[in-house]
């Protein structure tokens, strides 16, 4: 099976995803098949993944029970970590399981997503009654639940519009995000949230920001194809850099910025109004096409 979207999703519930809910809104299936998964051997179970991991595991620790909170560890010591009931994170996957590389690849490009998107594979394993924090991301997820059950409840984020960096409930704002998110609460809304139950063959898409927590039934597996979007901002500061620094005066050192002597700090602001009024003068020359072509060429 070629990899992609439609393989993915099937024909008409790719039309239907699209369509209806992508990029801002959650979507399930149920009942798929996930061949090209379920024949992977080392996602057959969690020792089976950690008998052919190499470099660290991250453990979920029980005072959060989010990677808020987390420790890395090595394989043999992740397994004991689990057998306390701790959830564990394995990240990057698709550098271990290069088939999962082609996914990464074919879901960005399918979906339109800039080159510079950050594609990559987690796998999720999680004890029985464990889960994670009400919490959101600033990335994208698709989640393909391989093995156990795990119910997810999610509720649209009423507090900031598409957030840079992610959040978890009752922990301290990230400096980014502070400036422009309203306080966050410390629960979900009963009457914004719904709850959706994850089994074998089930796929959910969870968009950028939107408030999640989960909780497993038995031990679950679940592989995740997880996606930081680059946004419009992104893109411009992207080609400026690449525009000015074929200037050698953009190129100069930034000297005098943070000198003690008020008289090269003045030399410095000055220098630098010049080379602002340059660009500002240049800046209504420019175009999305070849902003675009700088970003995705």
């Amino acid at each position: 099976m070629k990899p992609g979207l439609g393989a993915l999703l099937g024909a008409d519930s790719t039309e239907t995803f699209l369509t209806n809910h992508w990029p801002s809104s959650p979507f399930s299936l149920h009942g798929l098949a996930l061949e090209p998964f379920r024949r992977i051997e080392s996602l057959q179970s969690l020792e089976a993944l950690l008998a052919v991991w190499q470099g660290a595991v991250q453990a979920h620790l029980p005072d959060v029970s989010d990677e808020a909170s987390s420790v890395d560890a090595s394989p043999s010591d992740a397994r004991k970590l689990f057998t306390n009931r701790m959830g564990l994170l394995f990240n990057d996957v698709q550098k271990r399981i290069p088939e999962l590389g082609d996914w990464v690849a074919a879901l960005r490009s399918d979906l339109g997503m800039p080159a510079m998107t950050h594609g990559r594979c987690l796998v999720y394993v999680t004890p029985d009654g464990k889960g994670t924090a009400p919490h959101f991301d600033q990335n994208i997820n698709f989640v393909l639940q391989l093995h156990g059950t795990k119910k997810w409840t999610l509720a649209p984020n009423r507090y900031v519009d598409n957030p840079t960096v992610r959040h978890t409930m009752g922990l301290p704002m990230d400096t980014e995000l502070a400036p422009y998110a309203l306080p966050m609460p410390t629960s979900m809304a009963a009457e914004d949230s719904i709850e959706i139950v994850l089994k074998p063959g089930s796929l959910l898409y969870v968009p950028r920001g939107y408030w999640h927590s989960t909780e497993a039934d038995g031990e679950a597996l679940a592989l995740n194809f997880t996606f930081n979007q680059p946004n419009w901002a992104d893109l411009l500061t992207a080609a400026l850099h690449s525009r000015l620094t074929l200037s050698p005066e953009w190129r100069e050192l930034a000297d005098g910025v943070s000198s003690s002597d008020p008289s090269r700090r003045e030399f410095a602001e000055e220098r630098f109004d010049m080379l602002l009024v340059e660009l500002v003068a240049d800046l209504p020359n420019w175009r999305a096409a070849e902003i675009l072509a700088a970003t995705e060429g």
